[in-house]
This record gives structure tokens, C-alpha cells and sequence, in this order.
């Protein structure tokens, strides 16, 4: 077995761990689980962190349990957040659950027949199983008040004046009799996580030797921040999605390509697999040239490709090249509608009809009325800057104002029209 210590320490994945773990994982393969808050439909970056370290876990021999909250999702995890959450409902987490299980069999292998497959598991299995008077019997007399008042996370909450309510304070009993339960039941002496849950992960230890008079084992990574100060994972249009829906794989692969030299060394350790002997020639050939920005590159086209596909990371490449380089209106007619839309976001739109569109006598008209207002001030500049060469249509420059309107509707339905070098507008047939 490769030691899965030593590669979360080169990779700068490592924050703390308990005694002893290095130990423990050397006498053959253990269990881990890491936990996921399903408030959403989708992950997001942010959970690449904990997803990669299953997925080394599961490389070095061992077993790993993804752990989706389901009940501890209705509650929400107060640990360093300002307020509390709003609660969801069981419909809305189903969804939620199935939806992650589908993002994280992209990194995981939960294939049977082997002895280190990854399992995904619902802590609203075992938790909706006990009634209030059950838990605080049985589970709530192990932890003191004491204890749990003294968690970072708890203070925190307290001293900023806006409280805690009951709810929120009962959460990490609830994630450590998660551990508990999967120590018991599956033989999972591991737990994993970022490191603002230390607290929470040492209270399931406590319950573990308490209740099972057994040990247990803490391991957690490092919350990741961007060189700037500013919050890893965010970008002015909010969250960076693995849903395609929520985020395109085109504004996803552009959000690693743009990442600065100082990050980029450290997330092509972090969030992908690539050996310590490549990263480091990655990183000698992007200090010859870093205009060329070689690990952005390689970073963006690795992790596009475990996340979406290799048909996506290409894609993402062929619109960059469009909006950033030369390109042909072949190379635009290729992209998907997905893909064209993504890459012209924010781009001022203009709808015509089919029988506007097709009542059009020449290319003139195409900038009449209902579109001259947003591209041009009239139809003499719009011939003026025809002649002079400045408008293009799917990326073919227009010569003659008069000509007719024979262009090909991209996916069926959209004109790029390009007015000088950087101003964009779509015009959508319906």
C-alpha cells in the first residue's frame, strides 16, 4: 500500500491528525468516511478538497465512505458560520443525496466485488431510527456541556452576540454518533474532514471511547484559500458548480485557467492526480514561460476532465480559442448551444421572429428598427462601418451592406454579430 499520509503531506493536504494514525493505517487497509452537507443539488469546488481525499484514501488500499448528511442536513452545521441555515425538507435532500452520489462516482470507484469499494451512506438511515427522549438518553449523557461549549466553532457563535439555538448546539452530537454508528456497524475508525471540523470529528472520538470503549482516528486537510485573500471557489457570478447546468463546463474550465501562478502551484497538487515528478516538471517549465501559463493549462484540463469529460475539456478549449484567438465560423457552428452561450454571457441580446427574419432583404435591414438601437445609432453608421470593414457575422467580415441575408443560424437559431475587436451582440431567431 502507497502511504496515504506521506501523499497528502507532498500535496500540502495535510492540517492535523490524531495519534497513532500513521500506525493504524499501516496494518492493512482501514475505513474512513468524510461527511457532505446536502443543501444543495451539486457540489461545488470547495467540496473537491474532501472529494480528493477519498479518493487518494481509496488509491492507497483503503476503503472509503462518503457520508451525505441527510439528517444533519435539516439541522445545518453552525460550525463558523454567521447565521443559522434554513431547514430543508426530506423530498428536497432525496434529491439533493442522489444528485452528489452521481458527482462522486466520477472520483470514487463504488464498482462491487472489491474488497475496498467506496460506499455511500445516509445518516438519515440510522439517525430518523431514534426519538428525541431516545438520543438525549442514550447518546446526550456521554458528552458534557462543558465539552461542547468549549468547541472553537461553539464560542465563536456565542461571542459574536447573535446565539446559538438548540438545534444547531445539538449538531455535533449528531456527527459523533455518525461515527459512532459507523465504528459499531462497519468498522470505519477513521474520520476525515476540513479543518474547521476538528471540533466536531474529536467529539465523535469521545463518544467512540465512551460508548464502545474503543479508539478512533482524526485527519483533517486545510481550508483552501486563494494567494489574493479573497474566498477559494467564488467568482462574481457565485459559486463554481460541478453541475454543467449550474456552471458550464466552458466557465468551470476557465475559472482553473485563471487562477494565478502563486495558486496555480498549489491546486495542481491538491485537486489533481498527477505524480510529484510531473508537477515538479510542470513547474520548471512554467517558471521558463510563465506568459504561457503551462500549469494553469494543465490544471484546467485535468480537472475539467474528471469532473465533466474529455469531450467537455475539449469544447472548453475550442470557445476559449474563439472568444481569445482567430477562429472560423466552422469552429463556432461546433460548439454546442451550452457551450456558445457560456462563452458569450453577459452579451447584449436581440430577438427577431422566423417571418421578421425572414422578410429581410439585405444586410441592412438586419440592423433596422428593432436592432440598430443596441448595435448601431442608425443605419449610416451600420454601412459605414460595413465598408470599412469593422462588423462581422459568425465571425465573417461583412463587405457589403446591400448583400443579402444568407447567413447560418448557429444551433438553429443565433447570428454572432461582432462590431470592431471586443463588442459582441446575439441575435436570436424565435
Amino acid at each position: 500500500m502507497n502511504s496515504f499520509i506521506q501523499e497528502l503531506q507532498w500535496r500540502g493536504m495535510l492540517q492535523d491528525m490524531t495519534p497513532e494514525l500513521e500506525e493504524h493505517l499501516a496494518k492493512g487497509m482501514a475505513s474512513a468516511y468524510l461527511g457532505f452537507d446536502p443543501t444543495a443539488d451539486s457540489l461545488h469546488i470547495g467540496h473537491l478538497v474532501g472529494v480528493m481525499t477519498l479518493l487518494h484514501f481509496q488509491r492507497a488500499g483503503h476503503k472509503p465512505f462518503a457520508l451525505v448528511g441527510g439528517a444533519t442536513g435539516m439541522i445545518g452545521d453552525p460550525s463558523f458560520k454567521s447565521s443559522e441555515r434554513n431547514l430543508l425538507d426530506k423530498a428536497t435532500l432525496d434529491h439533493n443525496v442522489a444528485c452528489i452520489q452521481g458527482q462522486l462516482s466520477k472520483f470514487l470507484d463504488f464498482s462491487e466485488g472489491t474488497s475496498n469499494t467506496a460506499e455511500l451512506v445516509n445518516n438519515f438511515d440510522w439517525i430518523s431510527q431514534f426519538s428525541f427522549l431516545e438520543f438525549i438518553r442514550d447518546v446526550g449523557k456521554h458528552i458534557t456541556v462543558n465539552y461542547m461549549m468549549s468547541k472553537d466553532s461553539v464560542k465563536t457563535r456565542l461571542e459574536d452576540g447573535k446565539g446559538l439555538s438548540f438545534t444547531e448546539f445539538s449538531y455535533q452530537l449528531i456527527q459523533g454518533y455518525d461515527f459512532y454508528h459507523l465504528w459499531k456497524n462497519r468498522n470505519c475508525s477513521i474520520q476525515l474532514g476540513g479543518s474547521d471540523q476538528w471540533g466536531n470529528i474529536v467529539t465523535g472520538t469521545e463518544m467512540i471511547r465512551k460508548m464502545g470503549g474503543g479508539s478512533a482516528f482524526a485527519l483533517t486537510v486545510p481550508l483552501i484559500t486563494k494567494a489574493d485573500g479573497t474566498k477559494f471557489g467564488k467568482t462574481e457570478g457565485g459559486s463554481v458548480w460541478l453541475d454543467p447546468e449550474k456552471t458550464s463546463p466552458y466557465a468551470f474550465y476557465q475559472f482553473w485557467l485563471n487562477v494565478s501562478d502563486e495558486d496555480a502551484s498549489k491546486y495542481i497538487r491538491i485537486f489533481t492526480v498527477l505524480d510529484q515528478a510531473t508537477i515538479e516538471s510542470l513547474e520548471a517549465e512554467h517558471a521558463e514561460a510563465p506568459h504561457l501559463r503551462t500549469l494553469q493549462k494543465e490544471i484546467a484540463k485535468q480537472v475539467t476532465t474528471m469532473v465533466h469529460s474529455e469531450a467537455d475539456f475539449e469544447m472548453a478549449v475550442k470557445a476559449s480559442e474563439i472568444l481569445f484567438g482567430k477562429s472560423s465560423t466552422e469552429d463556432l457552428a461546433s460548439l454546442d448551444e451550452r457551450t456558445f452561450l457560456a462563452v458569450f454571457e453577459g452579451v447584449p441580446q436581440v430577438q427577431l421572429s422566423k417571418e421578421e427574419y425572414a422578410g429581410l432583404e439585405n444586410i441592412l435591414d438586419l440592423f433596422g428598427e428593432k436592432t440598430h438601437a443596441l448595435i448601431f445609432a442608425s443605419k449610416g453608421e451600420a454601412r459605414k462601418m460595413i465598408q470599412g470593414g469593422g462588423v462581422s457575422i459568425n465571425k465573417e467580415k461583412l463587405t457589403d451592406p446591400n448583400a443579402g441575408v444568407n447567413f447560418r443560424l448557429l444551433q438553429g437559431k443565433y447570428l454572432l454579430i461582432q462590431k470592431g475587436k471586443k463588442n459582441y451582440f446575439i441575435l436570436e431567431v424565435k
